[in-house]
């Protein structure tokens, strides 16, 4: 058995689907109707936008009961795609996620069965809950979009987007992530808890599962396609694009930090400041879009105490000149 990418379609010219027109109406589309679902908490809807424009996969970290898998499945049904859920749990193999051949025992071959993990936008429902061996299931797919099974690989289909949720490391039952799996996380964030007005609305069934069944899709795949390609053309100039490094850099030699952000880091630290550009209508990125995200884009990857790192890239950004407009 062969599996391919699904096929897509759009007009990826910079006039057609692709154009960053489409990816901005997108953008805003895609924030709005998160929003009726996810109440009063816009960061966490804007991360998520970010995430899908950029081609970056989200980690969302936060107490349980607080709309973290609500907001996984809104951003599928928004985006046209069914969503695939992981539920991560103690007993899960990596077989489970990625797949498994089976012989055939009528044609006398070994089949490959796909997993869960070959969908558009994949939910790993508390990631942390899973031994380290089944995470490490996750470092291909996320980064070359492919499995290996018995020495053959296996194409994902693109557009390919894990969602993940994990619980705080305080709480029984769960594994920390390792560095190289964190590290495959472009964004990270949190949804906290609302506040007293937005939770009487939730109660009173306004947003939350209540809106998911209403939720209609705001794009199809090859729209998703057509507006992740756009937003990589969004224009980075190189003083800009050097600023970026010098955070990524300077994380390495802060105080209380023993492993410090990859060159990856550096990567998706723009790619997601383009993303962010495209959500405020604009086709440059600036200065502040790097310091807008470089918290849910830095913090996460650092080897430092728990709340340690956020302070340090937060010190950063208050300590690293910015280039001028």
């Amino acid at each position: 058995m062969v599996l391919s990418p699904d096929p897509v379609g759009g007009d990826l010219s910079p006039d057609g689907r692709g154009g960053l027109d489409s990816a901005v109406q997108l953008g805003e589309r895609l924030v709005e109707n998160l929003g009726r679902v996810l109440l009063g908490a816009p960061a966490a809807l804007e991360a998520a936008a970010m995430a899908a424009l950029s081609g970056g996969h989200l980690l969302i970290e936060d107490v349980p009961g607080v709309g973290k898998t609500v907001l996984a499945r809104a951003l599928a049904r928004s985006l046209g795609t069914e969503l695939a859920r992981i539920q991560g749990q103690p007993d899960l193999l990596p077989s489970d996620v990625t797949g498994v051949s089976v012989f055939s025992a009528d044609e006398g071959t070994w089949e490959f069965r796909p997993g869960p993990v070959f969908a558009h936008v994949v939910l790993v429902d508390e990631l942390n809950r899973t031994p380290p061996r089944t995470q490490s299931a996750l470092l291909e797919t996320m980064e070359e979009q492919q499995v290996t099974v018995d020495g053959e690989s296996w194409p994902l289909p693109n557009p390919h987007l894990v969602v993940a949720t994990q619980n705080p490391h305080s709480q029984l039952g769960t594994y920390p992530l390792v560095d190289s799996q964190l590290d495959r996380f472009a964004l990270c964030t949190t949804v906290g808890y609302p506040d007293a007005e937005t939770e009487a609305r939730l109660v009173r069934h306004h947003g939350g599962k209540f809106a998911l069944h209403e939720l209609e899709p705001v794009s199809d795949i090859p729209g998703w396609l057509a507006a992740q390609r756009a937003t990589e053309t969004v224009e980075v100039a190189p003083a800009v694009a050097r600023y970026a490094v010098e955070l990524a850099r300077a994380t390495r030699h802060a105080a209380g930090v023993r492993v410090g952000a990859s060159p990856r880091a550096s990567i998706w630290l723009i790619r997601t400041a383009q993303a962010r550009a495209v959500l405020a209508s604009r086709g440059y990125v600036v200065p502040d879009d790097v310091k807008a995200v470089a918290p849910a884009c830095l913090a996460h990857r650092l080897g430092a105490d728990e709340g340690t790192a956020l302070a340090v890239v937060r010190e950063l950004l208050a300590s690293t000149p910015s280039p001028r407009p």
